[in-house]
């Protein structure tokens, strides 16, 4: 059953709030914390990528757009992927991830907006879901951009750091083409 058009605009803006507060939490609070250790930098990366994977995997479960079930998809394999190279990475280095308020903020707003977006079903759910993506990835992308690649210690940490931008940079290209089509 669709909510109705008050109920969906309600549900639509508190998933905006749930947004704006990701990009504070990503973007804001990454910039302003002191200086974050590699361990943390790790922690942050790989939570912004298990974050991902929950919103896609709920996608799975509710979505029947096809192009919403493929976006899905691609974001589970994808964020899993760099997120298996990321586990490898700081076993190699023997880096034990921290975790740190950036990723706890991170944490519980999408813990947040998922719950908001596990209320709405059929185009309201897809185009929400979608609309959250395309912010997050561009929360996520700038702040893998102005902050923690810059504050990666590591090279190795920093060149898995930048391969994982170009991946999401299209994710989040992919995501705003989809919110221009979805119904």
């Amino acid at each position: 059953m669709l909510p109705s058009p008050t109920g969906e605009k309600t549900m639509l803006k508190q998933v905006g709030l749930g947004l704006a507060a990701i990009l504070f939490a990503t973007g804001f609070a990454v910039a302003q914390a002191p200086k974050l250790t590699d361990a943390q930098i790790a922690h942050v990366a790989y939570t912004a990528g298990d974050i991902d994977i929950k919103a896609a995997q709920l996608a799975l479960q509710k979505s029947k757009t096809k192009d919403v079930v493929d976006f899905a998809n691609s974001m589970v394999r994808d964020h899993q992927a760099v997120n298996d190279q990321a586990l490898a990475l700081v076993k190699k280095l023997g880096i034990t991830p921290a975790d740190n308020d950036t990723s706890k903020a991170l944490v519980a707003q999408a813990d947040a907006s998922r719950a908001s977006l596990a209320k709405l079903d059929g185009p309201a759910f897809d185009k929400a879901y979608i609309a959250n993506e395309a912010a997050y990835h561009k929360a996520v992308n700038q702040a893998l951009d102005t902050t923690l690649i810059p504050s990666a210690g590591n090279a190795e940490l920093k060149a898995l750091l930048q391969t994982g931008l170009k991946i999401f940079q299209g994710h989040q290209a992919h995501a705003e083409m989809l919110a221009t089509t979805i119904k």
